[in-house]
């Protein structure tokens, strides 16, 4: 079962394969984002703990967004989500009640999709993505180990379908034939409205245990997506854009290293029921701000 604790601590452990960054010393506690829209060009949102937990809006946060840009600030959604393509990202941001429009949103698996080269990708995802937006060979590997040993590299969407033995599945066939495996969703977890999910970044770490050479994660810590959201805001500096974020590692230490601003949002995500300032003392990962929902 995972705990706050837990995911903390592994985060802790896997720590040298994220980007270095220089810590802020303190946080400043705000009540709303509104106290800082006059310092910040841009706000970018972390989805899970920030703007929703699982299926559920926290309340406020669209009326939140709606006040934001009356202030003139553009709006971001940074989310390491990559079970679902954009059409779906859009789809569930409105079933969740928000009102976005598609180039406001920017997904993990997007930078992922970026980087494949050629050659035929065995795909780990959920039974309901139909990957038409992969744009090489795919197959989709499920419990038939000779699929594993037949496709050149590996690339993990979802978390959805997977178990332990086709773990051991894509383990073995590492062991077998090192390849590269790429990783859509570096979250180790996510909030949901029952504790946490276990997410690809989880099962990626893993492997990367074993083959540190071979694996690559795209997703918050990692630069792609941000400069991803930055090309969408050419006209931003880098210190005008605030990362809202639940989780130290991931949120605030990727966007700290692009050179923007961090908000952590501590009510409804990772370390929701606990104090964050000692979890930042001992990663040496402080917030430029905090605060409890956005």
């Amino acid at each position: 079962m995972l705990t706050t604790q837990s995911i903390f601590d592994r985060y802790q452990a896997v720590r040298s394969r994220f980007p270095k960054v220089v810590a802020q010393s303190e946080t400043v506690d705000i009540t709303c984002l509104l106290d800082i829209a006059d310092d910040v060009d841009a706000f970018v949102f972390d989805a899970f703990g920030v703007l929703n937990v699982g299926e559920t809006m926290i309340p406020g946060a669209d009326h939140r967004l709606d006040q934001l840009r009356e202030r003139g600030c553009a709006i971001r959604i940074l989310t390491n989500a990559a079970s679902y393509d954009r059409s779906g990202a859009v789809a569930k941001f409105k079933r969740l009640g928000l009102t976005l429009s598609d180039d406001e949103i920017i997904t993990s698996r997007e930078a992922a999709l970026l980087h494949l080269t050629q050659g035929k990708w065995g795909v780990i995802a959920a039974d309901t993505d139909r990957l038409v937006d992969l744009p090489a060979t795919a197959l989709r590997l499920g419990d038939d180990p000779k699929d594993y040993d037949m496709v050149d590299n590996f690339l993990f969407l979802s978390t959805s379908n997977w178990t332990t033995d086709r773990q051991d599945l894509l383990k073995d066939a590492m062991q077998n034939r090192p390849r590269t495996l790429f990783i859509g969703n570096a979250d180790l977890a996510a909030p949901r409205d029952d504790g946490f999910s276990v997410e690809p970044g989880h099962f990626g770490h893993l492997i990367a245990d074993l083959f540190p050479e071979q694996v690559r994660f795209f997703g918050k810590p990692f630069p792609e997506v941000y400069h991803l959201v930055e090309a969408t805001l050419p006209d931003v500096p880098k210190d005008r854009i605030a990362m809202c974020g639940d989780t130290l590692h991931t949120d605030i230490l990727g966007a700290a290293a692009r050179g923007w601003r961090t908000v952590l949002v501590t009510q409804d995500g990772l370390f929701a029921g606990y104090e964050t300032g000692t979890f930042s003392k001992k990663s040496n990962l402080f917030a430029n701000w905090r605060l409890g929902r956005i």
